[in-house]
Parts: structure tokens; C-alpha cells; sequence
């Protein structure tokens, strides 16, 4: 079964179940999916419903430190809920040594020797972790090693 055809039937099911706040966090999903597929008139594949996942999240952990900084718990609390949604769909996340291991394996078969190699490393990376792991902590270590 593929990842969009999971989601509507969560979304189904939450529905059944009148589980309103986790079929809100399902919908705001299927909607941006669909937008997505508006905009590049093509049909995401599971990579492409992904990445749409941990754009959604990534917003998503910027409201929460947000509402945080101004106090609304309240708002905070809601955003948390939908995270913890829509990181059902993402796959299972790397462990560290998982990541060093790929990151050291891209730096090896792209041939990286400087900081300015850094592009074609993440370039290589980013198909294999998507939505497994956070890039912006696999840019600092990339940059480490070739540094």
C-alpha cells in the first residue's frame, strides 16, 4: 500500500472514530499533498509524500518554539500533537552511527576532499535521508569531516 493511499485511510478511520483533532492534522496533509501535486501537475510517489510530511513537520517545530517564546502553551501544546501526526508517516529515523557511516560512505564515492565539495556530499545524501534524518544536523557533520 503506498504512503498517500495510507494516509486517507487513517484519515478514514479518524473520521469513524470522530478523532476531530487527529483528522484536522490528516486533512492539512492530504491538502498540502495535493497541492503540491497541483503545482508540478505530476503524482507524488511515497519520496515525494514524504517530503511533504517533513516540510509540514519542520513548520510545524518552528510554531512550537514560537508559541513557547510568547507563552500560548495552549497553541504549542496543538502544534506538538500534529508533529507527532504526521511523523507516523515518515520512515524510521538513523540512528548516529547510521548517519556517520552514510556520510562517510558519500565523501568516499563522491571523491570530497574540501569544505567546497560540501554541495556534491548533500547531494548524495539527500535522496538516501530524507525524512529519515535531520539535514541540517548531517550538513554540520558533513562539513566537520571535510573540514
Amino acid at each position: 500500500m503506498s504512503l498517500k493511499t495510507r494516509i486517507g485511510e487513517d484519515m478514514k478511520a479518524a473520521l469513524r472514530a470522530r478523532e476531530s483533532d487527529r483528522l484536522s492534522a490528516i486533512r492539512l496533509l492530504l491538502a498540502a499533498i495535493k497541492q503540491r501535486e497541483i503545482d508540478e501537475r505530476t503524482e507524488l510517489d511515497d519520496s515525494g509524500v514524504i517530503a511533504v510530511v517533513d516540510k509540514l513537520i519542520k513548520q510545524r517545530r518552528d510554531s512550537v518554539s514560537q508559541y513557547a517564546a510568547a507563552g500560548r502553551q495552549d497553541l504549542a501544546a496543538r502544534e506538538q500533537f500534529e508533529i507527532d501526526v504526521l511523523a507516523a508517516y515518515l520512515p524510521q529515523p538513523l540512528t548516529a552511527e547510521e548517519v556517520s557511516a552514510l556520510v562517510a560512505q558519500a565523501v568516499r564515492e563522491t571523491g570530497a576532499a574540501s569544505a567546497r565539495d560540501m554541495g556534491k556530499v548533500m547531494n548524495w545524501l539527500k535522496p538516501r535521508l530524507a525524512g529519515r534524518a535531520d539535514m541540517t544536523a548531517v550538513s554540520a557533520q558533513v562539513k566537520a569531516s571535510l573540514g
